[in-house]
């Protein structure tokens, strides 16, 4: 498939360079629509939808939880995890300048800084899930394993309906 109408971003780059074998998938984003508007323009269910979180801790210490399109993340619990005070997400502002990517087209991969990143372990037993390709309006879609293998994710059990 030819990926010249698609976007380069450094996402992408940071996965042809790991060799990862995605599909691509555009779609009409919608400002603050989230994961919902994109799950239903794939013809998806949102729960395989990724989202790509920037957070920081009570330090400023930035770092990138991924969960499910239907599901929040308890910041408590993923405090206590990880033994500091207070997780919580970044301004849309600060997580820009951390990933490198505008709030709504973060993707974990090739962010503008190495940050740690936790992923919900649940979705490791997804088939297929869609994660930003680093532009609004794009995801792009791959095994839950590449991403594992790619981004060592810390694997945490903190989502809530």
């Amino acid at each position: 498939m030819s990926t010249a109408k698609y976007p380069v971003t450094p996402a992408i780059r940071a996965l042809r360079e790991a060799h990862v074998d995605i599909e691509h998938h555009l779609y009409e984003y919608v400002e603050k629509g989230g994961t919902t508007v994109s799950a239903q323009a794939l013809g998806v269910p949102e729960n395989s939808v990724i989202k790509t979180l920037i957070m920081e801790d009570e330090q400023k210490n930035p770092l990138i939880v991924l969960m499910h399109g239907d599901k929040e993340v308890s910041t408590k619990q993923l405090a206590r995890l990880l033994n500091v005070k207070q997780i919580k997400p970044c301004t849309p502002e600060i997580a820009n300048k951390h990933s490198g990517y505008l709030v709504g087209g973060t993707s974990p991969f090739g962010t503008r800084k190495p940050m740690p990143i936790y992923m919900e372990e649940s979705i490791l037993q997804l088939p297929t899930i869609y994660l930003n390709g680093g532009k609004r309006g794009y995801l792009i879609s791959l095994s839950p394993q590449e991403a594992q293998r790619v981004l060592k994710p810390i694997l945490v059990t903190v989502a809530v309906e």
